[in-house]
């Protein structure tokens, strides 16, 4: 068995570590080739990841142009604590308001924790939600790892 097989998670790992983890690093394709990252805050629904932005913010545009993103988390400050994860996939830019309401209020409820289901938050999450967008990605792969799986050996 070679090493990268003994720290790859499983696909009930990755939802865990997803679940945990508040923020994830969107790169898209920016005009000029060059990628273009950004720590985005999100949701997870029906496998998918969804996150918003301002309809005309620079990855907005990039996505509209390019669809391929890749989005990357990690965590653990000494070799053997990195976990991550690295997803690639395919953004589409989902402009329905009523779903950017949705997706806000459930990346609220997700990242506040003290907001209970955010309903006393959509008064401003409808004021917000007038110049964004939804960014909806779906995984077509994943990479991951979790050193701790490794027992202290390396």
């Amino acid at each position: 068995m070679n090493r990268r097989s003994l720290v790859t998670m499983t696909a009930e790992a990755q939802e865990r570590y997803l679940d945990e983890t508040r923020t994830l690093t969107l790169a898209s394709l920016g005009p000029d080739g060059w990628p273009h990252l950004v720590a985005m805050w999100f949701c997870l629904i029906d496998g998918r990841i969804l996150m918003t932005s301002f309809a005309k913010a620079q990855k907005a545009v990039n996505i509209r142009r390019d669809p391929r993103v890749t989005l990357s988390a990690e965590s653990g400050s000494k070799y053997s604590e990195l976990r991550g994860i690295m997803i690639r996939g395919e953004a589409e830019i989902v402009d329905d308001f009523e779903i950017c309401v949705d997706v806000m209020r459930r990346i609220q409820v997700r990242t506040m924790k003290d907001v209970g289901d955010g309903s006393a938050l959509l008064p401003a999450l409808r004021a917000q939600a007038q110049k964004r967008v939804v960014i909806r990605v779906t995984p077509r792969r994943v990479a991951s790892w979790d050193h701790t799986k490794l027992g202290g050996v390396y």
